[in-house]
């Protein structure tokens, strides 16, 4: 357990925690919110010992701070030769403990001592270890070949799914996530949802992704003006408890009205879609939410808008058999091949595909910031693209400040301005005052983001191309961008993880797959549901690669089966191999199959004594100490019910695998 009472720390003369005091018990799943900035990650360096609280108590059992006790994502860059399946296998505190005193002992102990060696080695799971981090890092979205290559041969994003894989290798009690999701594309993040749900230890983690939250959080801890106020739920629960303790607080009621009108034009507007597709009927949803938090986004100090294009070109893109990709040493390299596609006015597409497709790449094509390798990308009359690339913060000056970043852009690019204007203008987007001659590099990643769409809006575009543009923009920020994107008048292309982002602005998906742009033709749910599948697929092929078969390839979605080859007429030698391959498979299955039928008939006796138990417990009359006993017992017979489900759907999943593998 956890527990705050009245912790106060300073960094420097802001006060992150003042008098704050909360409870957190085992295997609780917690989401940790705030704006940029108002000491959440300095929250975490108290727990981990980094920071000492100026004031105050901070009781944290002594055992989570041994080896293997808590885990959480370094945030430097490793710079290490070590494999990555090596890399990741460190971060397993007790293994490593384990494989120093077992080293230790052979080199001085005695024999008791190696067998203790020994001994350790195989609790900490030694046998399985590389099985298991492989595992994650093809969940994270590495492939076969880079599970042994060098920390040194990845890219900076990829290092930090390294330095992720690594945390959750170790067998902790208590995980701290610090934006795990900033780094990943939809496939991983998917993948890592699953994992944490099964995470049996207590969780914290900072993310400004409201799905993610929702889907492993059940506590939400809310940190605003130094003070930590617990809500139970996960964050949308946090949003409704919230709006609805403001709507009853609320003292800018006509503030409110104008934010609600405002939220329900661009309900009303897309409402008409809702017929047309899937994908339409959830984005309705979606919006009605935001309508209801109507409230939490009134409470928002931020808001902004796209202004109105000057034109809008019909069409705005026209692509004709385009190759996408890059020129190497070796000549050019297509990742995305005869790409036959247009953008229309009005349009609101989401692009998605498994990492490394080539998402970034069409964008980057369509923008410009890459040579179409072959075919022909034409552009309307009057096109003006505004482009957010995941690098884009990158690109600002460091020594620069914010009104240098508009005069210049209002110089070279346009519309021109005058400096008043320009000034007035930054001010929507909280670079008031001083903030707009802040040097870009002492502003956190939030705050350039936010200047980053500054200048995008400045350009007046009408065909927006947004690349992962919420990676560093806290949940109101977010919240603001969506309302902006609705209300905005030209066409939308968005490459983004954010599911609620993706629902709230999308009425259409492109699959970026196999070298192919087309309609996705389904909603989110749906390509969850694909990624599910092929990261259970990949994860299959690793085992088939080692037992020495060839690993079997995820399937595209929604895609039609090719017909099959005529079935060759077979000899008598391969009726005999058939005759065989089909006893042997039988050997196989029956052992599973009685193990099935031994848990069926367990799971069915434990759901009669659960239900006894529960009929049992609500009789009149029964005596505190009894019922006080059945209680006892019905959470035995649940455990029990909860171990035989697990083993049946593994049994279940075997015998699936065998069966396919036969065929």
């Amino acid at each position: 357990m956890i527990t705050l009472r009245n912790v106060t720390l300073l960094r420097g003369s802001k006060r992150v925690l003042d008098g704050a005091s909360v409870v957190l018990q085992p295997g609780e799943k917690v989401g940790l919110i705030g704006r940029n900035g108002a000491g959440k990650s300095s929250l975490f360096a108290m727990l981990t010992d980094r920071l000492h609280a100026d004031a105050g108590d901070l009781d944290f059992p002594s055992s989570w701070r041994e080896p293997g006790g808590l885990a959480e994502v370094a945030q430097d860059m490793p710079e290490t030769d070590d494999p990555a399946t090596d890399f990741v296998l460190q971060g397993d505190g007790r293994l490593m403990q384990a494989r120093a005193m077992l080293a230790k002992a052979e080199e001085s102990g005695t024999g008791e001592e190696i067998a203790e060696g020994h001994m350790l080695l195989a609790e900490a799971g030694e046998f399985d270890a590389p099985a298991r981090a492989q595992a994650l890092l093809l969940g994270l979205g590495f492939k076969v070949e880079q599970l042994d290559a060098p920390v040194n041969s990845f890219s900076g994003g990829w290092r930090m799914r390294l330095q992720l894989a690594r945390a959750l290798m170790c067998p902790s009690q208590l995980l701290l996530l610090d934006e795990p999701t900033n780094h990943l594309d939809l496939d991983a993040l998917v993948w890592l949802e699953d994992w944490l749900k099964r995470y049996p230890g207590m969780m914290i983690v900072i993310s400004h992704d409201r799905e993610f939250l929702d889907a492993i959080t059940k506590v939400t801890l809310h940190l605003e003006d130094g003070k930590l106020t617990r809500y139970t739920g996960g964050y949308t629960a946090f949003e409704e408890m919230r709006a609805e303790r403001m709507t009853q607080q609320a003292q800018a009621y006509g503030k409110q009205q104008e934010r609600i009108a405002h939220l329900q034009r661009f309900i009303d507007r897309f409402k008409a879609k809702a017929s047309k597709a899937k994908q339409a009927q959830s984005r309705v949803k979606a919006l009605a939410r935001m309508e209801k938090l109507a409230p939490v986004l009134t409470a928002s100090d931020f808001s902004f808008e796209f202004r109105e294009p000057l034109s809008l070109p019909n069409p705005m893109l026209a692509i004709t058999d385009l190759d996408c990709g890059y020129d190497t040493d070796d000549g050019p390299r297509a990742i995305v091949h005869k790409v036959q596609r247009s953008v229309l006015p009005g349009q609101r597409i989401g692009i998605l595909g498994a990492n490394g497709q080539g998402k970034s790449t069409v964008v980057k094509t369509l923008a410009g910031d890459l040579k179409p390798l072959s075919g022909q990308i034409v552009q309307g009359k009057g096109l003006a693209i505004g482009y957010f690339a995941q690098q884009e913060l990158d690109v600002l000056h460091p020594d620069d400040h914010p009104l240098g970043h508009m005069i210049r852009l209002a110089r070279t690019v346009g519309p021109q301005g005058r400096e008043q204007e320009l000034r007035d203008f930054l001010g929507q987007f909280r670079f008031a005052g001083e903030m707009a001659l802040q040097p870009v590099g002492q502003m956190s990643g939030g705050e350039k983001a936010r200047l980053v769409l500054a200048l995008l809006v400045w350009q007046r575009p009408n065909l927006l191309l947004l690349d992962e543009p919420t990676n560093h923009l806290d949940l109101t920020t977010r919240e603001a961008l969506s309302i902006a994107l609705n209300e905005f008048e030209g066409s939308l292309m968005l490459v983004s993880h954010d599911r609620a982002l993706l629902r709230e602005v999308c009425d259409g998906f492109w699959l970026v797959a196999n070298g192919e742009v087309r309609d996705f033709d389904g909603d989110l749910d749906d390509y969850q549901r694909w990624l599910q599948e092929q990261s259970r697929l990949a994860v299959q092929a690793l085992k088939a690669a080692k037992a020495g078969n060839a690993p079997a390839a995820a399937p595209a979605p929604k895609a039609a089966a090719p017909a099959p080859a005529p079935a060759p007429i077979a000899s008598r030698e391969d009726r005999k191999a058939q005759s065989q391959a089909r006893q042997k498979l039988g050997e196989q299955l029956r052992p599973l199959k009685r193990q099935l039928e031994k848990v069926e008939q367990q799971m069915a006796e434990a759901t009669t004594r659960r239900d006894a138990l529960l009929a049992g417990m609500g009789e009149p009359g029964l005596s505190p100490e009894a019922r006080a006993q059945a209680g006892r017992e019905l959470k035995r017979v649940e455990e029990d019910l909860a171990a035989h489900e697990a083993s049946w759907l593994e049994l279940s999943e075997s015998i699936e695998q065998i069966g396919k593998s036969a065929g």
